[in-house]
């Protein structure tokens, strides 16, 4: 049966300008008690191979629609639960076999690194060799990417940290109301630099270990539907658009503002591009993904992580824009019908970044010590 949700339960499933969701509940599964603050020397940690990152579920966790983590939960399968109370959900799910963690981390950047954090200074865990992939879905650019594909980002591009002048205050010559934070005035040249005082602008991922994985996933067969097939029309002036579901190569813009409409999508593109100097360009937009790079490095100083060790796949739900002749307001106002690929969107996020997860803790005596990369590019 379809579940219908209203504005009020489902308010953060808006993947207008940005996406994810959250509560998660799981039962018949084998629970871990939560630990005491220290574990002794002779107790054996658990050594994580993958860590999977998701925002949001709907409903339960298993036996109704999915969300982002309900297909690792039931079909990977990670079957075991372990409490975790500071965590946002209250437990993560693991598989024993393959030495990987599922973990909900909540919406937005706060929850994200709130919950990220708490997970790696967990004293159970041993993640000095993990892998960290974040599946999740998200808003998309019709310029660039289609509903139900998926897009492995090369850069990870921060959407909210910025002055910001009221559109009817700015000076005409400018083209939009958002000011780099060392700035007076936007897109000043040179570039400021992408970490200081005053925020982290971009984090360019390990670009060995994303083409390595864009060289496993690029050519999977992603489904494609009467559904999706129809929804593309509406998009008839949007070649990228009219694409059927397919795995790409495509940045991510992060923030926690749900935005939509074509002047935010134009401001993004150029965002993304003025950030990353020209290498980048925004196909999806999300919430919690600058996060998870920005604890993975504080981290990794500590010795906990390898922060070298990030992929971040996002699949497109809908679009950040109407199509032509439709208001942008309207797509507040269409709840469920808006998500015309919620559904492709977990599913195929789950299907690509799987092969990775499976790839990785499986063949773990070839990627442990050593980062994959990719062979054409060696």
């Amino acid at each position: 049966m379809t579940q219908i949700f209203s504005w009020k339960n489902w308010k953060s499933k808006t993947l207008l300008g940005v996406c994810a969701l959250t509560c998660l509940s799981l039962s018949g599964h084998i629970a871990i008690a939560a630990p005491q603050k220290e574990i002794s020397d002779h107790q054996k940690k658990m050594a994580v191979r993958v860590v999977v990152l998701t925002a949001f579920e709907i409903g339960k966790d298993t036996g109704d629609q999915a969300g982002e983590l309900q297909n690792w939960v039931e079909k990977y399968p990670l079957n075991k639960k372990i409490e975790a109370k500071d965590s946002y959900h209250g437990h993560y799910f693991y598989n024993e076999k393959d030495h990987v963690l599922g973990v909900l981390l909540g919406e937005g950047h706060t929850s994200t690194a709130q919950s990220l954090t708490a997970l790696l200074k967990d004293p159970r865990f041993d993640f000095s060799h993990a892998y960290f992939v974040l599946a999740g879905i998200a808003g998309g650019n019709p310029h660039k990417i289609s509903v139900g594909s998926v897009a492995l980002a090369r850069y990870v591009v921060n959407g909210g940290m910025s002055h910001m002048i009221d559109p009817r205050d700015m000076p005409k010559e400018w083209r939009d109301p958002y000011i780099p934070a060392q700035s007076s005035e936007p897109y000043p040249v040179p570039r400021p630099a992408a970490h200081s005082q005053a925020g982290d602008m971009v984090y360019d991922l390990n670009s060995s270990l994303v083409d390595w994985a864009f060289d496993k996933v690029s050519q999977y067969p992603l489904p494609d539907s009467e559904k999706l097939q129809n929804s593309r029309k509406a998009y008839a002036d949007y070649p990228a658009a009219q694409k059927a579901p397919e795995v790409v190569i495509g940045d991510v813009i992060s923030s926690e503002t749900f935005w939509a409409g074509p002047h935010s999508n134009a401001w993004a593109e150029r965002w993304v591009d003025y950030w990353t100097e020209g290498k980048g360009y925004f196909s999806t937009t999300a919430m919690e993904d600058l996060a998870v790079p920005l604890v993975l490095e504080r981290e990794a100083k500590a010795g906990l992580v390898d922060s070298k060790r990030l992929l971040v796949f996002r699949s497109v739900s809908n679009f950040d824009m109407p199509p032509a002749g439709k208001e942008t307001a309207d797509l507040f106002k269409q709840g469920e019908e808006g998500y015309i690929g919620l559904d492709a969107s977990v599913n195929n996020v789950y299907s690509v970044a799987s092969i990775i997860v499976r790839e990785i803790s499986q063949h773990w005596q070839s990627y442990k010590m050593t980062v994959p990369q990719s062979e054409s590019k060696a």
